[in-house]
C-alpha cells in the first residue's frame, strides 16, 4: 500500500517514521518535504494532487483550516484518505471528499518510536474500503484505540497532548534533583527510566495506577509526605516540593 502525505509537520514526520514506509510527500515548504522524503527513504512530489494521483491512501497531515482549500485543489479524487486533523470529524472530511472512504486517527509524538497511542474512528464509508489494511498499516505505529468519535478531542488532550505534559513533569523531576545536587543528566535517567518503567508495570498489572501508588507509598513514609505536597501544591511546584519533602525526610 503506497501512502501519500499531504503535509510535512512534526505529526507527518513522526507517523511517516512510525510507519516505516517511503511515503510520498508534499508540503507548502517544498525544503521540509523533501527532508521528510530523505529520512524515510520516500519521494517529494511538487504538488498534492501528484500525492493523490500515485498514492493508494491519502493521509490528511496538513492545518485543519485548509480541509476546503486542499480538496479543492486536488485534480484528482484520493482512492482512500486517512486524517489525521484536529478538530475535524469524518462527516467534514466525507463532504470535502464525497464518496471516498475515510479513516481518522488521532496519533501523538510517539509514534515516531512506534511506542505511540492512535486514537480512531472509521467514517461511514469504512467498510466498503480497506479498514483492516489501513488498521494493520497504522499500528506498525503504536496501540490503535477504537472511540466513539465525539470522545477523539477529549482523548487528544491526554495521548496526543500527554507527551508534552508528561515532558514538563520530567524537567520538573529533573530541576529538584539538580537543586538536591545530582547531576542534570544523571537525574534526567533517573526520571525518564523510572517513567518507563512505570509504564511497563502498569500495562503488565492491568492499569492500576491506584494499587501501584499505594504499593510505593507505605504508611507514615516518605513517599506519601511526597503525594501530600503534590496534593497542595501547583504542578511545577508541586513535584519541586515532593522532591524536598523527601530528601529533608531522608536526611
Amino acid at each position: 500500500m503506497k501512502v501519500g502525505l499531504i503535509g510535512a509537520g512534526n505529526m507527518a514526520s513522526a507517523l511517516a517514521h512510525g510507519l516505516g514506509e517511503p511515503v510520498l510527500v508534499s508540503d507548502v515548504d517544498a525544503e521540509r518535504a523533501q527532508r521528510l522524503a530523505k529520512a524515510v527513504g520516500g519521494e517529494a512530489l511538487g504538488t498534492n494532487s501528484e500525492v493523490a494521483e500515485r498514492a493508494d491512501v491519502v493521509v490528511l497531515c496538513h492545518k485543519p483550516a485548509q480541509l476546503a482549500e486542499v480538496a479543492e485543489g486536488l485534480s484528482v479524487k484520493p482512492k482512500v484518505v486517512v486524517s489525521i486533523l484536529a478538530a475535524t470529524r469524518t462527516d467534514r472530511i466525507e463532504a470535502a471528499y464525497p464518496g471516498v472512504p475515510v479513516y481518522r486517527f488521532i496519533p501523538n509524538i510517539p509514534t515516531e518510536v512506534r511506542r505511540g497511542v492512535l486514537c480512531y474512528a472509521p467514517g461511514s464509508l469504512a467498510a466498503q474500503g480497506p479498514e483492516q489494511e489501513i488498521l494493520e498499516l497504522f499500528a506498525r505505529a503504536g496501540t490503535i484505540i477504537p472511540l466513539e468519535e465525539p470522545l477523539l478531542e477529549p482523548a487528544m488532550a491526554l495521548m496526543s497532548c500527554g507527551p508534552a505534559f508528561m515532558a514538563a513533569v520530567v524537567e520538573s523531576l529533573v530541576d529538584a534533583g539538580a537543586a538536591h545536587g545530582l547531576e542534570r543528566e544523571k537525574a534526567a535517567r533517573m526520571a525518564v527510566d523510572t517513567m518507563a518503567g512505570t509504564a511497563a508495570y502498569l500495562d503488565e498489572h492491568a492499569l492500576d495506577a491506584e494499587g501501584l501508588r499505594r504499593r510505593v507509598a507505605t504508611p507514615g513514609g516518605v513517599t506519601e509526605r511526597g503525594l501530600l505536597a503534590l496534593e497542595e501544591k501547583a504542578m511545577g511546584l508541586a513535584f519541586r516540593a515532593a522532591v524536598d519533602t523527601v530528601v529533608e525526610a531522608t536526611r
